[in-house]
Parts: structure tokens; sequence; C-alpha cells
């Protein structure tokens, strides 16, 4: 998988993420780590390991992604998680459907069959439920899992989408914009596992609202401010 590159957004993950790179060592492929300049101690942990290191730039999980995104020098890109709840034996069937099967971008599930997630609570997997829902009913996305950001995608067909979210609204922009622009989409089987170490940056319900406001907005396709324009 020497034209995969990692694309691991990290913050405040000291513990976490010198384990996740250590799991991927034996692996033939390329990693990016986006944090903030001021995040000493994680920055310190991973000193030592191949990686290139990545200063955001601005604030926020998507604006992280985006930034790691346009610095992708391969030809496929995956969104990894920085707390060791994505197995990296999951990323040879996900290379595949685009390697192999010529899909545009692979969205993996933990609520398919075979699938499941030891990260999850009954907040989330109620309110993932219905943003799948929404995304199935109103963007005709054929898709189980709108939330869960294991992303593998043709870098070039995904920065095409002018993506612009900074925040986890992220999410759901990129299943949305890629339905819309015509990519090839496929879904691929996970079992998210327990973080190794840390806690969840998200919000379940400050995020919830603002994800959903975003689908709003992508729905009667207006921009969250008059200089952004959608696909």
């Amino acid at each position: 998988m020497d034209d995969l590159t990692l694309i691991i957004p990290a913050k405040n993950e000291k513990e976490s993420l010198p384990l996740v790179l250590n799991e991927l060592k034996s692996l033939n492929l390329k990693i990016i780590i986006i944090l903030e300049k001021t995040d000493v101690e994680t920055i310190n942990s991973i000193k030592n390991y191949d990686c290139r290191i990545l200063f955001q730039e601005n604030k926020g999980y998507g604006d992280a992604l985006i930034q790691g995104i346009n610095n992708v020098q391969t030809k496929y890109f995956c969104i990894f998680n920085a707390d060791g709840s994505f197995n990296p034996k999951e990323l040879k069937e996900m290379h595949q459907k685009l390697y192999i099967e010529n899909f545009d971008i692979v969205f993996a599930s933990r609520y398919d069959k075979g699938c499941s997630s030891d990260d999850d609570t009954i907040i989330t997997l109620v309110g993932n439920f219905i943003f799948t829902k929404i995304g199935n009913i109103f963007f005709n996305l054929e898709i189980t899992d709108i939330l869960y950001t294991f992303v593998m995608g043709d870098v070039n067909k995904v920065k095409k989408l002018s993506l612009t979210n900074k925040d986890f609204v992220f999410c759901v922009e990129l299943p949305i914009k890629s339905k819309r622009n015509g990519l090839k989409i496929s879904t691929a089987v996970s079992n998210e596992r327990a973080r190794f170490a840390g806690v969840k940056k998200v919000n379940a319900f400050k995020d919830g609202f603002l994800i959903l406001l975003g689908m709003i907005r992508l729905m009667v396709n207006r921009p969250l401010n008059p200089s952004i324009r959608f696909a």
C-alpha cells in the first residue's frame, strides 16, 4: 500500500498515538499527523517515529482533515484515528476496493452485518442512526454509518469536492458531496475498538446540533456564510 497516506488528526493523544504508530510500523504506507503546535506532549511522544507532522493552521476537526488531504502526495488517503479505535487490519479491504474494484471512496461501517463498536454509547448510537437515516432519505446515500470517519478515498477526486467545514460537520459533508458529485461509493466492514487512552473529543449534544444544522444547509444548498458555495 505504498500509494496510501494515513491522515491522523491528533489532540492530546500522548498515551495512545505512539501505540497506534507501533501498530502501523509493519505496513508499507505514509503517515501524516496533524496537531496543534502547542500540543508539546503529543509531539514529543512521536518524535522518534517515521511520520510527517503538520501543525494545524486553524482550529477544528474538519480543518485538520482538509489540511491533511491537501498535503497528501500519494494516490489514496485514509482518515485514521489517533486513539486506537481503528484497526489497521481493516485497511487492506478498504484499499482493495479502491485499487482493485475501482471505487472512488470507501466508508467503513460499524453497523453492517458482522460489524461492531466497543466505543459507542447509547447517545452516539441513536444520534448516528438518526443522521444516517437523514442521509439515506434526503441525500440518497447508501451508507449505514454516516458519522464514522474511517474513510479511504482517491485524493484528487476528493480534493475536487471543495470541502469547507472546519468542525465535525465535515463528517456529513464528505459523503453528501461525494454522492452529489458522482463519486463511486462503497462501504467496508469495521469493528471499532475501545480507545487506548484519553477521552472523546466529540460533545454529543453540541456537535450533534451543529451536524444537524450542517445537514439542513446542505439540504437546501445554502452555504455556511456568503463566501462559501457548495458543489
